[in-house]
């Protein structure tokens, strides 16, 4: 990739996609197109760098307009949230489809040089997931199928998509598979948010409004990784450059209890909380972690930001927009600020 090739980020007012076009722009690229569905002002991050568009992409032609005379595609556009938004939207899940459906199409019309696509770790079969003390999945455990039921089924089903469209039509296309993206300039409330931005919103709200109590969906043993947005940038955009074709995992490998996510927020916020157990809430799969042995020997490294370190920085994003919002006694906000380390 060179820093004048035209490059189109699909889902750029999203969590990821606005972070990526940022990441995009201060490597050097001036030449970057951002799109999303929704109205602009509602954007997480708006670049002023970018060339920004609102555009619904499960229309075809919207896809054709935003794909002439682009060179590399990350197609992050799609219908998500955390569990508590895929386990009750499995249909509007499944309609993203549509996007990289078009999208794809699009490209090969307009001669797109690499398209990549953004999957999920939703697509592994579940019965590898059933213990807490997961055995961490490799690429191939995606198979025989049995994926996350309707969002896991459409990246499962758009990673196939690819496959065939760079066997059939020849166009170059990678397909990484994130595991749990979690940072500031996100979602942390609404039902979308993923758990370690619930969790922060959930502290900071017993902190703020001294009830130090805290509800946990499941009965807090169920595992998982998390990876802090910077490794998730490094990686994508290193994928991007490299000449892998096939499914590739892109997440941590340090894999902790929602219990131990629990305690790792409590000490950056110097609180501890009585906690409550939700045990009919969406939990999704008992396990799940990411096995790093192929991204190793394809780009020879793997995402290594601590989980502690990445909550500290995810906590005070939060808190700050939450202290935005509303009133508490001022004597809150150093103490919060200080267990963060960015009292400043």
């Amino acid at each position: 990739m060179k820093s004048s090739d035209v490059v189109l980020v699909t889902g750029a007012g999203g969590f990821i996609g606005g972070h990526l076009v940022s990441h995009l722009l201060s490597r050097g690229f001036t030449r970057v197109v951002a799109v999303d569905c929704k109205e602009i002002q509602d954007w997480y991050q708006i670049a002023p760098n970018a060339r920004t568009l609102q555009r619904d992409l499960r229309d075809r032609d919207a896809c054709l307009e935003v794909t002439e005379g682009v060179d590399h595609v990350f197609n992050l556009a799609a219908d998500m949230g955390g569990m508590g938004f895929i386990e009750t939207h499995k249909a509007e899940c499944m309609l993203s489809v549509l996007i990289n459906t078009h999208m794809l199409m699009a490209a090969r019309e307009h001669g797109v040089k690499r398209f990549l696509y953004t999957s999920s770790a939703c697509v592994y079969n579940g019965e590898k997931q059933v213990r807490p003390d997961v055995t961490a999945l490799r690429e191939e455990d995606a198979y025989p199928a049995m994926p996350e039921d309707g969002y896991g089924w459409e990246k499962l089903f758009s990673e196939r998509m690819c496959r065939h469209f760079t066997e059939d039509f020849g166009i170059p296309t990678r397909v990484v598979r994130y595991h749990n993206v979690y940072g500031p300039n996100g979602t942390y409330d609404g039902g979308r948010e993923k758990a370690p931005a619930a969790i922060c919103r959930k502290v900071i709200e017993a902190k703020l409004s001294g009830r130090h109590e805290i509800e946990i969906w499941g009965d807090g043993e169920q595992t998982r990784s998390f990876m802090y947005i910077d490794d998730c940038l490094k990686g994508t955009l290193a994928l991007m450059e490299s000449g892998f074709g096939e499914p590739i995992n892109l997440g941590s490998d340090q894999l902790v209890t929602i219990n131990q996510l629990v305690d790792m927020v409590e000490d950056i916020a110097g609180i501890k909380l009585k906690r409550r157990y939700k045990l009919d809430a969406p939990k999704g799969v008992r396990g799940r972690n990411s096995d790093n042995t192929l991204i190793k020997q394809v780009l020879g490294w793997a995402p290594d930001i601590r989980l502690e370190d990445g909550l500290a920085k995810t906590y005070a994003w939060i808190y700050d927009q939450m202290a935005g919002e509303r009133t508490f006694p001022l004597e809150l906000a150093p103490r919060a600020l200080a267990a963060t380390g960015t009292a400043d």
